[in-house]
């Protein structure tokens, strides 16, 4: 579960990320580029709206830049005398006052931008000035090591941003929280309550339906196209983004409610329109959670909502609710008139938890805020990762053909793969993996805040600072990784256990330390078992319409630049799909 976002780039030939960089630079032969970094024009118009709108609010920033200058003139000579300490990472020259702030408006997206000064300076560590704050981008496992290890408790805090304020109702819930008593306390019921072993178990039936029902969903796409295109080879182009999107939100609706569906049951098992923007809802919110707004940055700015992004969350959560609450309001009053009395979900559990006195332990806005929560950091990873590995796979058919090769040794054609199956899905679990390394949910992790000066790698690191592990620039280093563009679950099959968690940072799948994602073993259950049902079910291949898959990546995310979509064939008996 991932990762909380901006794209990255590395393209060979039209098909993948391109080399290049948004500087024209060249690093130097000790670090191959795999990095392509773009513009957006989106951002000359959204430059052009701000000029005009707000003239005297810029003019105010230019007096107060040429002021700021002048004391800084005049101080210079004194800053001489100080005594000696470690230098700031190498970053960008800041304006004063405002740091960096203006290349938010000028450079997009910002994240192509961040890895664009590493790869310019030759660095894996930088420092870049937004604001106040300092924000140190990294991309060298041993350095995130430093950080996230042996310095993990001084960088075991989270920023306040206008988007995390927004989604977790003013800092309720635990991975979005900032270090404190709340944050303790509802880790503290994650871990023991809602992701403790005997829950994960006693929800297993839930995920099962859920897998069942993405195989039926699919058979009966290809049924019905069978039968409207009067081809009679039970096959269809299926949209896996869809397919595999609706089926962690099947998974987590199923998990938080004890239902698939917010409106009228389809007899086919694909999702409603209110299912289909529930789950658009979630990856909006998580879009937008940790995506450079200025206004984080400098919250004088957020009256102006220059860059929309406040627009789209409160949208986004306003969806969100208007689902969640009604279910939230009924359950309640189920349990205080005595109709409900068995805990059959995770929002049964946070109803019935109960302090020392045998007072409700959360609040109705807790139990709101961390369902929420929860949904956005178990629906991204699994989806993201399943959709780039069958697009990789399709592509190298080879690899395919090992994976399915796998399941019908382990599992057979008379069943369908179980979770209890997953331990020994070797093969799958390193395409699973793979896909992890090479295509992240997110450019970076949740941002770690610096509660305290320190030192790292031998650099100043000041007290507040952001430090922002690139889970791109992490899993596609060429320092770390062989043909980092490349798709090789090889790679991964050295280990005697192959596990999608990657604790030396090598990539980033689930964190470590104190702000490591509790989730391990859901998300790992969520993402094989999805893959696994896919191989397993189907035949895949490229779509008669087109010559190949187009790995592309999305320009401002990702993402595939156009969802998957992919032929699939029926490969078990017809019974064995739930019809």
């Amino acid at each position: 579960m991932g990762g909380f976002s901006c794209i990255l780039v590395p393209k060979i030939s039209k098909r993948r990320m391109m080399m290049g960089s948004s500087c024209n630079s060249t690093m130097s032969s000790s670090f191959p580029n795999p990095f392509l970094f773009l513009h957006s024009d989106h951002s000359e118009t959204l430059e052009l709206a701000s000029l005009h709108l707000h003239l005297p609010f810029i003019l105010l920033l230019l007096v107060l830049f040429v002021v700021a200058f002048l004391i800084l003139y005049k101080l210079k000579p004194k800053t001489l005398i100080t005594k000696q300490m470690p230098l700031l990472p190498p970053g960008p020259t800041p304006w004063p006052l405002v740091g960096n702030l203006p290349e938010l408006f000028t450079k997009k997206p910002v994240f192509r931008w961040i890895l664009g000064l590493l790869e310019e300076l030759n660095t894996e560590i930088a420092c870049i000035k937004l604001g106040n704050v300092h924000v140190i981008p990294v991309i060298s496992p041993e350095i995130a090591r430093e950080f996230l290890k042996k310095h993990d408790a001084v960088f075991a805090s989270r920023p306040i941003t206008m988007a995390s304020h927004h989604l977790s109702r003013g800092f309720l819930t635990t991975a979005l929280s900032p270090w404190g008593e709340q944050w303790k306390k509802m880790r503290r019921i994650i871990i023991s309550e809602v992701l403790k072993p005997e829950r994960h178990i006693s929800l297993l039936q839930k995920r099962t339906e859920e897998a069942d029902n993405l195989v039926r969903f699919i058979y009966n796409q290809c049924k019905f196209s069978s039968i409207t295109s009067h081809n009679f080879t039970d096959s269809s182009v299926v949209n896996v983004r869809n397919a595999v999107r609706q089926y962690t939100g099947n998974v987590v609706r199923k998990m938080m409610f004890s239902r698939r569906y917010f409106g009228e049951v389809r007899k086919d098992g694909g999702p409603g329109l209110e299912e289909e923007e529930h789950v658009n809802s979630l990856f909006t919110s998580l879009a937008y959670l940790y995506s450079f707004s200025p206004s984080d940055y400098l919250p004088c700015l957020r009256v102006f909502d220059l860059d929309g992004h406040e627009t789209m969350v409160k949208d986004a959560l306003s969806i969100i609710n208007k689902h969640h609450d009604p279910i939230l309001d009924e359950r309640i009053m189920k349990w205080r008139n005595g109709e409900k009395k068995e805990v059959e979900d995770t929002l049964d559990v946070f109803l019935t938890i109960r302090d020392t006195k045998g007072k409700p332990l959360l609040s109705v806005e807790e139990i709101k805020a961390q369902l929420i929560e929860l949904m956005i950091e178990i629906v991204d990873n699994p989806a993201h990762a399943a959709e780039w590995a069958m697009a990789e796979m399709i592509d190298q058919p080879e690899i395919m053909q090992k994976a399915v090769e796998e399941i019908d040794r382990v599992v057979g054609k008379d069943r369908l793969v179980q979770e209890s199956d997953i331990a020994q899905l070797k093969y799958v679990k390193a395409c699973a993996r793979e896909a992890l390394r090479l295509h992240p949910i997110a450019p970076f992790n949740v941002p770690h805040v610096s509660m305290a000066d320190a030192v790292v790698a031998g650099y100043f690191i000041p007290k507040g600072s952001h430090v922002l592990l690139s889970r791109v620039g992490l899993g596609r280093n060429p320092r770390v990784w062989e043909e980092p563009l490349k798709f090789k679950p090889e790679r991964h099959m050295n280990d005697e256990v192959v596990d999608l968690a990657e604790p030396e940072l090598r990539f980033i799948s689930f964190s470590t330390g104190r702000r490591g994602c509790p989730g391990t073993a859901l998300g790992t259950a969520l993402t094989v078992t999805l893959l696994a049902r896919l191989l397993q079910c189907f035949s895949w291949s490229v779509p008669p319409n087109q010559d190949q898959i187009d790995l592309t990546e999305s320009m401002n995310e990702l993402f595939l630049a156009k969802p998957l979509h992919a032929h699939a064939k029926p490969r078990l008996p017809a019974s064995m799909y739930g019809n």
